[in-house]
Order: C-alpha cells, then structure tokens, then sequence
C-alpha cells in the first residue's frame, strides 16, 4: 500500500494534545541526527477522541545510541530490546525500527532485526495501530490505511492475518481487547483467522495473556471484554473453569459486578475478586448445605483460594503474591458480612483491608442494605485512633 501523509488540517491532532516529554524525545533524536516518531495507541486514541495513557517513539537509532541520546535511559529486554526514557515517575518507550519477514508463519521468539521506517510500520498488529506522527510537521504518515480503518471503525490486521496471528498468537487477545474497548467490527478475513486460529493462543506466555487480561479490568470495558472473549472461545482454552461459570446462570452476577467495575476506578485485583465472588458464595452455599452448617473463617479462606487456582487453570500461572492477596479479599467479604447473622463482624486482612472495603462498596450496589456497614469501615480507616479489637467490632443495625 502507498504511503499516505495527513496534514494537520486533515487529522485536525492539536501538537498540545501530546505530552511534551514525548515531543522532545522525538525531536531530540532527530537532532541527533536519526529519524524518529511517536506512534501506535496514541495516534489511534486521539483520533478517535480518547486520550492517550502511553505515547510510545519509534526511531532510526539502535538502542546503544538512543542510550548515549539520554542519559535517563534504561535498556530493557532480551527478546524485545527497548530503551525506557524517564521523566519523574513517567516511564516512555523507545523502539528502534524493526524489520522481519511478514509471510514466515513460525512463532516470534526474538525481534531484534533493525529495519526502515515502512518495515516498521508493516511487521504491527493492526493497521489502526500502524500510524506515525512527526511533531516537527504535524503530519500522521500512514502506510497501512490505518486512517481509513479507523474512519470506518474497523479491525483489520497488517498482513495476512492467519500468519500474523501464528506469529504471535497474543494478537489475537489485543484484537479482543480493541473491540471490547472501540466497539469496532472485525473485518471478515480477520474474523475468519480468529476462529481457525484460536488454538495457537495456548503457545502464548502466559504472563503476557494474564497481563492483557488483567490490564481490561482496569479499562472501563471488562464486562465487553469478558464477553468477547467466552464467544470467541479463547477463556474456554485458557481457564475452563472460569468459562464455564461464565456460560451458567452465574454470569448475570459475574457480569453484573463487572459494570459497576467498568463504572468506577478500582484496581486489577478489586476487579478479580469481584468477577470471582459470585463463584466462591455459590461454592460456599452448595458445599456446606449438605453438611448442615455455616463454614469458619479458615474454611471460606481455603475455599477461595482453592477457587483461584481452579478458575484459572490449566494455562494462567498466577503470581503467589496475586493469588494470596486476593484470597485475602475475597475471604475478607465473610468478616465484614457473616454467614451467620450473630456473628460479629472481624476486621479484615490489614494489608488487605482498603481493597476488601472497597469491594464490599461495590457489592453495596447490588444489596444497598450493605451501605451502613460500608460507611461504619471507612469512617474506620478514615480514622485510625478509632481501631478497636475484633472482638469489640458490632454490626450496624440494617
């Protein structure tokens, strides 16, 4: 495809709608003599009205060079050799332009072959992810129809997508995630490269799918997301357990906990523990039903961390720290809640305590009766000389 440049008037992208510090990374570099641009996510968000969170560079220079650029340069990586530019507590990414061979279908292990500008732009994911932006013209050069893609709100992979996508099959996760998030359609080729191709996802690292999955918790859009992805049939690969629960009547509280999610700013682990507290109360009543009494604290404990590990089996290898904060969190809502309406509530994990608060407010959404409790925690927290032992914590009248 022909490169098309866009002017300013054409893309209508203010200069001040950029974060600074990547405008003078890019222009820093090209007075050093190499090419560079700002590129991917954030050309897209702008264009389509959202605002950026990361504004990566791509450049001419090696990683070796930008290093002697930048004296706040850090170089990451082995399959992937990047440079992190700091500024405070921002991180930004630089990319050297890379080549590769579009039409080899083999699984990508390293990606280290330095390239032009245009084999940059060709080996990305999708065309509406392969735009550049030059800030010292204010054009956007677009080698891919990435604008017309985005116009027309549609994904559509660079290249062949059958070989894109056994290239690297995490692709197929981050064509999800965008139409989860933008609501665009899969062109049909694309489409057609997902179902034939679904199976390759289990070649995938796990952590780089967990963190894909994790990082749409914290997007707005995980309940679109979760859908998307029980319908295309990748959670059924990836956690059987978890799909299943998402293909059952408890979907409609999974789903439900996930929108007042997506409607609020909670972290990764409020979202889990959120999409997993249905499962754990239905476990908990089932299990225990048959033996005719409420379960302890120890045995809601063991329970939800059992259920983590069974819902995200057999692919997701989830980090011992992960998985026993959010045991914490979800074991945390029976001490604040009791099964049992005589018991006294008991104070939750201390390192734990704000995200377990946090979570009950969210569950106050469905069961306002849950609100005075709610407020009687944060006031608690909001007021540390206030902490009393947990055999002295009441529970408020509801």
């Amino acid at each position: 495809m022909p490169l098309k440049t866009y002017d300013k008037a054409s893309h209508l992208i203010e200069l001040e709608q950029f974060d600074p510090n990547a405008i003078s990374i890019t222009l820093k570099l090209k007075q050093a003599g190499f090419e560079a641009y700002i590129v991917g996510g954030s050309i897209r968000d702008l264009l389509i009205g959202k605002n950026p969170k990361d504004f990566d560079i791509s450049t001419s220079a090696k990683p070796e060079e930008i290093k002697k650029v930048f004296r706040n340069c850090l170089l990451i990586g082995r399959r992937f050799r990047l440079a992190h530019i700091r500024f405070g507590k921002k991180v930004f990414e630089v990319s050297t332009f890379r080549s590769g061979d579009t039409s080899d279908d083999r699984l990508i292990v390293r990606d280290n072959e330095w390239g032009s500008i245009e084999e940059d732009a060709l080996r990305r994911d999708f065309t509406i992810n392969g735009l550049l932006y030059d800030p010292s013209n204010e054009t956007i050069l677009d080698y891919v129809g990435g604008i017309d893609d985005i116009k027309t709100h549609t994904l559509r992979t660079i290249g062949n997508p059958f070989i894109r996508f056994k290239q690297d099959p995490v692709r197929m996760i981050r064509l999800v995630k965008f139409q989860a998030r933008f609501g665009f359609n899969i062109e049909n080729e694309t489409l057609i490269a997902v179902s034939e191709c679904r199976s390759e996802i289990l070649k995938s690292s796990q952590a780089r799918i967990f963190e894909e999955v994790m990082r749409m918790l914290e997007s707005g859009s995980s309940a679109k997301f979760m859908k998307l992805l029980t319908e295309h049939g990748f959670l059924e690969l990836l956690a059987p357990g978890l799909n299943q629960c998402f293909c059952s009547p408890l979907s409609s509280d999974m789903y439900g906990f996930l929108e007042i999610l997506d409607s609020k700013s909670q972290d990764r682990i409020v979202g889990t523990a959120a999409m997993l507290l249905p499962i754990l109360d239905r476990y908990l009543k089932t299990h225990f039903e048959e033996r005719m009494r409420h379960p302890h604290l120890g045995e809601i404990h063991e329970g939800a961390y059992q259920l983590i590990q069974e819902a995200f089996s057999p692919f997701f290898i989830i980090p011992k720290k992960f998985k026993s904060d959010l045991a914490h969190i979800l074991s945390g809502q029976f001490r604040l809640t009791p099964l049992e309406p005589k018991k006294k509530m008991r104070a939750p994990h201390l390192e734990t305590m704000t995200k377990t608060i946090d979570l009950l407010e969210m569950r106050s959404e469905l069961e306002p009766s849950l609100g005075p409790i709610v407020e009687k925690w944060k006031h608690r927290l909001s007021n540390p000389s206030l902490k009393k032992p947990r055999h002295e914590i009441k529970k408020p009248p509801v």
